[in-house]
Parts: structure tokens; sequence; C-alpha cells
């Protein structure tokens, strides 16, 4: 209320002077992730190049309910800059393909494919625009973030397929698949699943990751807030690509969508979890961009693990500290699986 006093009593002469108001404002919410962004940390916010073209994409509701797929930010000198896009423009389709009904995450993942290969757009300038058809050549990938290997554990050198993914970004699921494919080739029956050090990323791309080892049915991570908008809940809709057992490493900068990536196969009997107690961030939030190119990061939800656990400032505890026996991996999911059918396991000593 101080603040809002202040603002009505006081005229403010600068643009700097507004922002200090407003990061003032902010502050009262007590929300370190809630926070101003400069027209420069906008710019380059919106500016992240997740699709190989030079754009950054939104969602953004039309007058339906349904939702457009807008261009957020335009990266100077790439493909589509050069080529006439704008910030603001809307996507219509990618290589003859609508992409009507589709998410942001999902577009951005159809204009991705090799440097220097082709990419055929169609797009329109503001709400009432032109339709425009574009061609272009693809220059910034985003490098894979997965890398895998097989193994042989225990006296019995029981096959093992390692993979680490180091961030969630347009990639990880298509790599995440060739990995398991040829995982799945070699004879690998147990997987480990390596998410130390990984800070998040696309949650998005994090929910369709952890798609890949669900049932159909199953949730990956619930979604909380205010606004009847946030509350969500994110399911599996088809078989699973990957059966295997999972072992997921996990330490405290184990963060967001690796957090829930870890929780959903946890929760639903798929993975145990070995290492360190996670790091806790599992905040949903919304950006704004502001007049005079400034912006907002706003917290307007959080994710809550299948388990109703809730993921911000907690983070999540390990089932093993260190390594376990193969067989202590398989008893431990083998026990959740009856816990949730709801049958009562008598303890076994090992």
């Amino acid at each position: 209320m101080q603040y809002k006093k202040y603002i009505f009593q006081n005229d403010i002469q600068t643009r700097s002077g507004a922002h200090g108001v407003i990061r003032k404002m902010l502050s009262t919410l007590e929300d370190p992730y809630t926070r101003f962004l400069t027209p420069a940390e906008f710019s380059k916010m919106a500016r992240y190049d997740v699709t190989g073209i030079g754009i950054n994409l939104r969602e953004v509701p039309d007058q339906d309910g349904a939702a457009k797929i807008k261009v957020l930010g335009v990266l100077l000198e790439g493909p589509a800059h050069s080529a006439g896009v704008r910030q603001g423009d809307e996507l219509l389709s990618v290589n003859g393909l609508s992409v009507k009904g589709k998410s942001a995450f999902e577009v951005s993942s159809m204009l991705q494919g090799p440097k220097e290969t082709f990419v055929d757009i169609e797009v329109r300038h503001g709400d009432c625009g032109p339709i425009h058809s574009l061609t272009l050549q693809r220059k910034n990938v985003a490098r894979t973030p997965v890398f895998y290997r097989l193994e042989n554990l225990g006296k019995e050198s029981v096959p093992v397929g390692y993979i680490q993914i180091k961030e969630f970004n347009a990639l990880a699921r298509k790599d995440l698949m060739i990995a398991l494919n040829k995982l799945h080739q070699y004879g690998a029956t147990y997987l480990v699943l390596d998410l130390r050090n990984n800070l998040g990323g696309l949650v998005q791309a994090g929910i369709e990751v952890a798609k890949l080892f669900l049932d159909q049915g199953e949730t990956v991570i619930y979604t909380a807030g205010r606004n009847s908008e946030v509350q969500n809940t994110f399911i599996a809709e088809g078989a699973p690509f990957s059966t295997n057992k999972v072992i997921i490493l996990v330490n405290n900068k184990t963060a967001s969508a690796s957090e829930i990536v870890a929780s959903a196969l946890r929760d639903n009997c798929k993975a145990v979890l070995v290492g360190e107690k996670t790091y806790g961030k599992g905040l949903i939030q919304s950006v704004y961009e502001l007049r005079d190119g400034s912006g907002l990061v706003v917290t307007i939800g959080k994710y809550i693990t299948p388990g109703h656990k809730d993921i911000n400032g907690n983070g999540i505890e390990p089932d093993f500290s260190k390594f376990p026996g193969l067989n202590e991996v398989r008893w431990k999911l083998d026990r959740c699986e009856l816990l949730r059918s709801g049958l009562d396991p008598k303890p076994v000593v090992h």
C-alpha cells in the first residue's frame, strides 16, 4: 500500500525512477523469482533462439480462446530477421503443416533441423495483415543435450544404458529417443539417467521427456495457482517409449524441469533417485513486456508432483545416497507398484 500511495502522490519524472518503483513493489512479494527486467535483459530473454532460424515463440490466446503462435523476439541478422519476420508476427505453418492447436514448444521443435538445411514457413504480419511464404536456411541450432553409452555392471556384467541430459531444450526429447533406440538395440536392461547439474531449461521439454517412460493416463505433474487457467494436470497420452527400469542420478543442482522428470518417474514407480536432495525450484512464471521494452517475470503458480508434494523450496529426497545394487532397484520399484495397488508388502531384509 505504501508504494501505491507514493505513486499517486509523486510525479515520477524519469524512466529509471519508474523502474525503481517497480522493483520496490515487486520486492514486497518476497519472491526472489518475481523480478523486473531492463530493456536489455528482456531483449536477451526474448531472443533466446531454440528454433534454429533466430526467433523465439509464445502462445497468445485469441478472442475465441484458441492459441495463436506469435513471434516474441527476433535475433538480429538471423535467418528470420533477414527474411522480414517481425516481432508480433503470427506463425501459421511449418513445411506445409498447420501449427493450429500446437504449443510453442512443439512448433519450435518443428522448426529445428540440421545446420544449413532449409525450412518453409508461413507468417502473417499483425492480426489482419497479408500472409507471407518464406524459405529460410537454418543457422544457429540448439546443441544436443543428450550423451549416452552402454556399460556392464556387476559380476554378471548386466548391460546398462547410461544417458546424461545436460539441459532440456527443443532437441531433448528427439535426441533422447534416438539414444533409447540405440541402447535398446545394444541390449540394455536398465537405464541410468544422469540429471546431476541439470538446472532445467524448457519445462515443456521436461514434461515430454517424462512421458516417454510413463504408461497411458499416468500423471506427469500438476500445476496449481490462484488463477483457474494455471490449474492443470499433465498426463501421458500414449504407451511408454521405454519400459526399462530407471536409476536417476540427482544432486543439489538438479532443478526445475529436471525435478519434474525425476518426480514423475519416481512417483509412478518407473525410477529410483540416487544422490543428493534436489534444488527445489518448481514455479510457473509468466513474462510480460512493458511499453519501453522492459519486462516483468511474475510467479503465477507452482508445480506439484504426482505424489502431491510441493517441489518449490523443498526439493526431492533421493531413495539412495549411494549407487544401489540392481536387485535393490528392482525390489524398490516392485514394492512401489504393490503399494500403489493398495497392497501392503512385508518388509524384506537384504
